[in-house]
Formats: C-alpha cells, sequence, structure tokens
C-alpha cells in the first residue's frame, strides 16, 4: 500500500517518485544498479535462514514420508505429493482446496507482516542476494569497483572475471535446475536423464537446459526486475497492506528535517535522525528511497535497516530510525497484531484448516467409480435371478499395488459375480477397469430400483462403500405379474 504520512511541516514529501522507478530512466532505458554490499545482525539471521532453506530446497528431492516425496508436483503425469500426501486428477477438489489455504495463509501473513515472505523466504531474492550477488562481490568487488568494471574496456582482467563470474553463475543455474526438475519428475527419473545421453532422452535434456537457461537469465540479468516488474505480489501490497502491517518503515517523525550532521549542528542538536547519508538508497537492490515510505518496489530485504542503524551507532543516535514498524505505531504509538480485518482471515484460515485436515483424514486410498452398462436393462437369469451389468472402476491413491476384494454388503440376498474371475490388482498410481454383474432373486425384488451397497477391501479391511442403483422389474404381488 502506498501510504502518505500526515505531517508534511515535518516529512518533506515528494510525490514524483511514484511517478517513475529507480530502474528506468526518463528515456525507459534499463539503469543498472550497484547495490553497497549489506551487513548488519539482519543480514547474518538472513544468511542463516538461507542456509536453512536452501538446504531444504536441495535435500527435498530426495526426503521421504512414509515412503512418498517429500513434495512431488508432476503436472506431466498429473501426480502431486504435498508433505508426503498424494494428490491425484481425483482429488483435484482437495488439491484446490489447498492452494486456496495456502493463498489465504499468505493474505493473513502479509496483512500483518507486510512483505517478509519477500525479504526472508522467496527464492528469488534468496538465490539473487545470498548467492549470485555474493559471487559477484567476491570476483568484482564492491560497488564502486563493480562500476568501474563495467566502465572499464576489455582486457585481461576485465574478461576474467566476467568469464569466471558467468561460469559459477551458470553452474549454480545448472543446479538449481536439476533440482527444480527433480520436483517435477521425481529424483529417480531426474537422475536417469542425468546418466544417459542427451539423445536418449531429448524432452527431459531440453527441459534441464531451459530450466538453467531461465534460472541464469533471471539472476545474472533481468535481476531485481523480477520483483518491480513480473511478480504479481508486490501489487498485491495495495488491497493487502493495512496502516497496522508491519514493514520496513522510516520514522519520519523522528527523522524529519533532515540535515547535515557537520554543516548543521542546530539541525543535528534538535533531530535524533536522519543525516541524510542516502546509504539507505545505495545499499538497496531495487534502489527506492525507503524514507518516500512504503512502495512497490521494496522487498523488504532489510539491508536499510542495518546501514542505517550503523550510521546511528556511529553519530552516537539511537538506532531504529528505519526499523519493522506500521504506520499507526510511528504516527500514533498503536501497535495492533488484531485487528477485525486480520480476524476475519484467521476464521477463514481456520475453517478451511479444518475441512482440509478432515478431508484427508477421512480420504480413501482407493476411489471406486460404478456404473451401470449404458445401454444395458436387467436380465432374467436361471434360477429366476434377476442380472445388472456394471462397469467398475478402481483408482490406486498409493505408490504401491493393491490386491483388492469386492463383496455385497447389502442386501444379503444379492450376489456378486466377476465373469473373468481374475483377481483385482491396482497398480501403483494407476486405475484398473473391469465387469462386473450382479444378481438378485426376484422374489426379494420390490421396487424398480433397489439399492445395493458394495465393500472394497484390502487383506479384509474395508477401504471404501459404494451405493448402486440396481435395476429390476415391480413385482405386482396381487396379481402375480411384473410390470
Amino acid at each position: 500500500m502506498e501510504m502518505t504520512h500526515a505531517n508534511d511541516d515535518l516529512y518533506r514529501y515528494d510525490e514524483e517518485f511514484r511517478d517513475t522507478i529507480a530502474t528506468v530512466d526518463e528515456k525507459g532505458k534499463r539503469i543498472w544498479l550497484f547495490p553497497k554490499k549489506p551487513g548488519g545482525a539482519l543480514h547474518r539471521w538472513r544468511m542463516v535462514v538461507t542456509v536453512v532453506l536452501l538446504s531444504i530446497f536441495f535435500s527435498g528431492p530426495f526426503l521421504k514420508i512414509g515412503g512418498r516425496p517429500l513434495l512431488l508436483l508432476n503436472i506431466f503425469e498429473r501426480k502431486f505429493v504435498i508433505l508426503g500426501q498424494a494428490f491425484w486428477p481425483q482429488d483435484f477438489v482437495l488439491l484446490a482446496i489447498t492452494l486456496i489455504t495456502l493463498f489465504v495463509f499468505i493474505i493473513l501473513f502479509t496483512v500483518v507482516f507486510g512483505r517478509i515472505w519477500c525479504g526472508w523466504l522467496c527464492p528469488q531474492t534468496l538465490f539473487m542476494e545470498m548467492i549470485f550477488r555474493k559471487i559477484e562481490y567476491w570476483i568484482e568487488g564492491e560497488a564502486p569497483a563493480q562500476r568501474r568494471l563495467m566502465d572499464e574496456p576489455f582486457g585481461f582482467s576485465k574478461i576474467f572475471k566476467k568469464t569466471l563470474k558467468y561460469t559459477l553463475f551458470i553452474m549454480i543455474s545448472v543446479l538449481i535446475a536439476h533440482t527444480a526438475m527433480a520436483y517435477l519428475i521425481g529424483i529417480n527419473q531426474t537422475l536417469e536423464i542425468i546418466r544417459h545421453s542427451p539423445s536418449e532422452n531429448l524432452t527431459g535434456f531440453t527441459g534441464l537446459v531451459a530450466f538453467a537457461g531461465i534460472f541464469c537469465g533471471v539472476f545474472a540479468k533481468f535481476r531485481e526486475q523480477a520483483c518491480v516488474a513480473v511478480c504479481p505480489y508486490g501489487r498485491l501490497q495495495s488491497v493487502l497492506l493495512t496502516k497496522d502491517s508491519i514493514v520496513v518503515a522510516y520514522d519520519w517523525l523522528r527523522g524529519e528535517p533532515r540535515g547535515k550532521l557537520k554543516k548543521n549542528p542546530a539541525v543535528e542538536e534538535k533531530s535524533n535522525g536522519c543525516i541524510d547519508c542516502k546509504l539507505c538508497i545505495h545499499v538497496c537492490p531495487t534502489g527506492i528511497d525507503i524514507r518516500n515510505g512504503t512502495q512497490l518496489e521494496c522487498v523488504n530485504c532489510t539491508a536499510c535497516i542495518d546501514i542505517c542503524d550503523e550510521v546511528m551507532l556511529k553519530i552516537g543516535k539511537p538506532k531504529g530510525l528505519i526499523r519493522y514498524a506500521s504506520y499507526n505505531s510511528i504516527q500514533h504509538g498503536i501497535t495492533r497484531l488484531l485487528t477485525p480485518r486480520m480476524i476475519g482471515y484467521a476464521v477463514v484460515l481456520i475453517a478451511l484448516v479444518g475441512f482440509l485436515s478432515f478431508s484427508l483424514l477421512t480420504r480413501s486410498d482407493v476411489e471406486t467409480n460404478v456404473f451401470k452398462v449404458s445401454g444395458t436393462l436387467f436380465q432374467r437369469s436361471e434360477g429366476d435371478f434377476i442380472t445388472n451389468l456394471y462397469n467398475v472402476e478402481f483408482v490406486n491413491k498409493t505408490f504401491e499395488d493393491l490386491p483388492l476384494q469386492i463383496k455385497v454388503e447389502s442386501p444379503a440376498s444379492a450376489s456378486l459375480v466377476a465373469p473373468d474371475g481374475k483377481l483385482l490388482i491396482v497398480p501403483a498410481g494407476g486405475f484398473l477397469r473391469t465387469i462386473y454383474f450382479i444378481k438378485i432373486p426376484a422374489v426379494d425384488i420390490t421396487t424398480a430400483r433397489t439399492v445395493v451397497f458394495l465393500g472394497v477391501y484390502q487383506e479384509g479391511r474395508l477401504l471404501e462403500r459404494v451405493k448402486v442403483k440396481f435395476i429390476g422389474p415391480v413385482i405386482n404381488k396381487s396379481k402375480g405379474s411384473s410390470l
């Protein structure tokens, strides 16, 4: 949300900054950013979080829960596994509820804590700022050295540094691409692609090359534009953030009016605030001035907080001129985590989580569908039985072959006959289609549609009960004839 500040006499507010973005000049040409190398307490904590999250990301394809992958998003074969729970096309409703639950959680999280996801958890930020940018600092030096290197003509030093940097970029992008592919098709298939010649699996190899090229292009060239111009999450701020949302914010009441430290001692003595060093701008990876307020481009990376606290300590002023805060906490000194809006989202989220949990706990590993063969009516068979013919489909939602038995639960006089007499073994993650006859003695049929219940068993354990409509003649008992 583009928040304005009430005290214009204290806050030198310039609305013109909203007409442009820091990475594009007045002619529409890209401005390449060279952010100052970040550091500080929050940055160190972000590095710890990055190590944990990237460890999970790269080890994820090898992790299993109950013999199932931790996460598998196989859109090609329509197989999805989330935290060991398998979802198939037949579970579309459950998968949709899971995604809606995740979306509501993100909304609630954003309403309370702003874009903390972008700064601390988003893969784009983690890889860009904590890996690729670190490599760039290591090879090319700090921001001034990078500017000089870009401007200088090609020579041995420049060619060597650029070659080394892009070689490492490509290698890491290839590693990320293989990991991403493992989440899509599974670790076993990914390893098969790696072990064999590209000509033996041209589709898989092409996919890996495309993924690696996209990742390398994003982190080497596109960079912050992914957050500023492509990612829709930043635009959601305008409808999600409130004046109680906690974001990276500049304390304009304390910071204004700004003044130079040595040239204006009167301002310095009057204010515990901003000395207009502009280091918060220099360190920002999207090039914004956080002092203008919350902006679309801000990813809440906390680099400006660290650099401002460092300056405040050096000049003997209190830290926290830029900090995690809400508009109301700065303007009115009020910090509220619970608002009617937040409570409403929380209630919806709890309801969704409860319904999803119940659905997952009561879900069967097998889905059985029984359909009467179209175009057929009942038949009379030897012994005065009425017979119906059914197509029966079994869907196995597990990763193991399942031997099944199907029995009639009620009515007691009904019986089930398999024409082929074969054992039912449903393949892992697949389905089996077969046909069955249901027979009921004619004397037990009293309505045109009799309800029959079938039980599906695995090794004596009931997995599912299926309701079937049985069509038969109506017996007119007074006249002793069928209608």
